[in-house]
This record gives structure tokens, sequence and C-alpha cells, in this order.
């Protein structure tokens, strides 16, 4: 149940960043995926680690039927991410709200 619920919000964050023009289609280098610093922080921008590595390991997640997080605290960090923009990133804070919910159990 949690799995499809998940899909869903992941779908609906997908396509929200879809709307505020945050989704990419292109990946950034592969160095920047080899960052030990938390959300990568010092080589990705928040939104571009929500689409290259939240978004994509919890599907990926989904797909081998792995176990999921059991915790999630996402929204104070996107919140601060995009101060500047809280009117035009509502939906997308409510929605990583959403996933934080689901995965906090």
């Amino acid at each position: 149940m949690v799995a499809s619920e998940l899909t869903l919000l992941l779908s609906q964050l997908e396509e929200e960043m879809r709307a505020l023009r945050l989704w990419q289609g292109t990946p950034p280098p592969a160095e920047a995926f080899a960052s030990q610093e938390p959300f990568c922080i010092d080589t990705m921008g928040f939104d571009q680690w929500l689409q290259w590595v939240f978004v994509a390991r919890l599907r990926a997640m989904i797909e081998a039927q792995a176990e999921l997080p059991g915790k999630s605290e996402l929204r104070p960090l996107a919140e601060e991410y995009f101060k500047g923009r809280l009117a035009e990133s509502a939906a997308l804070l409510r929605l990583i709200g959403e996933i934080d919910r689901l995965l906090t159990r």
C-alpha cells in the first residue's frame, strides 16, 4: 500500500517539478554523485538532488520491492531552499511533506 501511494506521490512531484521548470533532462556529471556531503550539497542544488538522488532511489527501491526508508524529513530543507519562492513552490512543498508523512512511520 505504501509503495503504491509513494509511486503516485513521486509522479505528482515530478509533474510539479516539470511545471516549475526544475526537472532536468540531463543528469549532473558523475562526480556530483560522489559527494560525501549530505544531500550532495557541495555538488548539486537541492532540486537536482531531489530529482536525481531522492526520487530516483525511491523509484528504484519500489521497483526492487526493497524496504523503504522509515523516516523522511525533507520538508524543512525544501522550505529553506525555496524560501524566496514559497508562493510558487507551495504545491511542491505540500507533496514533499506528504512523502515525509508517508515514509515516517
